[in-house]
C-alpha cells in the first residue's frame, strides 16, 4: 500500500495565545520539535507541525489553561480513511495506465 505523505494529514496542535499562560508545559513536554518558544510574546509557536506524532495530543493534555487543541480523533480517522481511498484510486489509475500502455505496445 502506498504511503500517505505526512504533509497531507492535518494533525498538529493549534495554540490559542489568548488562553496561553506562558507556563511552557507544552514546549517542555514535546520532544519532537513541534514547538518553538516565542520569548518576546511568552507563548509557543507551532514551528514544525508535521513532526507531531499522528494521534498524539499529549501536549494539549499537559496544558493547564486548555490553550492547545487538535482535531478530534474521529476527524483524524475520517481523514485517514479518505486519504487511503484517494491513494488507492491513484495507484489503480497508474496500474491501469501501465497496463494500457503495455497493450498498446503489444507487450501483453
Amino acid at each position: 500500500m502506498a504511503r500517505i505523505p505526512r504533509e497531507d494529514i492535518p494533525w498538529y496542535p493549534t495554540v490559542d495565545t489568548d488562553l496561553c499562560t506562558g507556563d511552557r508545559a507544552c514546549f517542555d513536554f514535546c520532544r519532537n520539535g513541534v514547538f518553538e518558544w516565542d520569548e518576546a510574546n511568552g507563548h509557543p509557536i507551532v514551528k514544525d507541525p508535521y513532526s507531531c506524532v499522528l494521534g498524539c495530543d499529549a501536549c494539549a493534555q499537559v496544558c493547564p489553561s486548555g490553550a492547545i487543541t487538535f482535531p478530534s480523533q474521529e476527524e483524524l480517522r475520517a481523514t485517514l480513511s479518505r486519504l487511503r481511498r484517494e491513494v488507492e484510486v491513484q495507484r489503480q489509475r497508474r496500474e491501469a495506465a501501465v497496463n494500457e500502455a503495455d497493450h498498446a505496445d503489444g507487450g501483453i
